[in-house]
């Protein structure tokens, strides 16, 4: 049996994902609604690539830029834990960004 991958919001515990217990306050997470990126890391939408995504609520603030965000991101347990779990299939930002998103 295959076991499943979290998403971001389930690993962080947000509450950012469609029908989160914090969306009223902070709304959903531009990452649990990114369709372009549905299936890299096996994940819902960007859910296991949210590092590639601008507006994604990292560190108690909403990130204003994704370049900015990467740099951040790159040092996150769930970024970290992603890499470790695709190994040699993980896709890198550059990649995800210039073939995924168009």
């Amino acid at each position: 049996m295959k076991r499943h991958k979290s998403n971001c919001w389930e690993y962080k515990k947000c509450g950012r994902e469609p029908g989160g217990q914090r969306t009223a306050r902070l709304g959903v997470c531009p990452a649990a609604m990114e369709t372009r990126l549905h299936g890299v890391h096996e994940g819902h939408n960007a859910g296991r690539s949210c590092w590639v995504v601008a507006g994604t609520f990292c560190c108690g603030l909403i990130a204003g830029t994704a370049a900015r965000e990467r740099e951040t991101c790159t040092s996150c347990d769930f970024y970290q834990l992603v890499r470790k779990e695709e190994q040699a299939d993980f896709v890198f930002s550059g990649t995800l960004l210039t073939h995924r998103i168009k």
